[in-house]
């Protein structure tokens, strides 16, 4: 079986996850970021992961997923870094719905999340928004440091084992 993990990754929390799970997978395998990924062929199973942004997956992400993904096996593996406090459990699975429905049209297999640390330039900036949810969203920051942790890769490297 030749597998395929990708990702897209600006502060290293996907590409983590990514990491791990590439390294959990045996037989043919390949990682390349989503910035070198031209197609989605020639794979039999295709890990893709990013980071939730702006309430779903990143637009280039969306875009490509729609253009290449119909058919395709596809594990996708999502960070966040969303509070997980009683009540908010609605803010998250609607930004995973999102995330999902990116890959419509593929052969969805599996699914995982996790949480990723919020840089400090992005607290930075929400936290001078002028709305609260969002605000609110960046006072968060100090609670996602150390996010993925050792205890969410492992889980990641779970994943890979289930989904091969």
């Amino acid at each position: 079986m030749r597998t395929l993990v990708t990702y897209y990754s600006e502060t290293g929390n996907t590409r983590k996850i990514a990491e791990a799970i590439h390294g959990e997978i045996t037989g043919e395998k390949v990682i390349l970021p989503f910035g070198e990924l031209s197609t989605l062929d020639g794979y039999d199973l295709i890990f893709f992961g990013f980071p939730i942004m702006q309430f779903g997956a990143p637009r280039k992400v969306r875009m490509f997923l729609k253009a290449h993904a119909a058919g395709k096996n596809m594990a996708l593996f999502v960070t966040h870094a969303s509070w997980e406090e009683p009540g908010q459990e609605d803010f998250l699975a609607g930004w995973l719905g999102k995330c999902k429905a990116a890959a419509a049209e593929a052969n969805l297999v599996g699914f995982f999340h996790c949480r990723g640390e919020l840089s400090a330039d992005a607290a930075e900036r929400f936290l001078a928004s002028e709305f609260e949810e969002v605000r609110q969203f960046g006072g968060m920051q100090p609670a996602t440091v150390g996010h993925p942790s050792e205890e969410e890769l492992e889980t990641a490297r779970e994943f890979a084992r289930r989904m091969q």
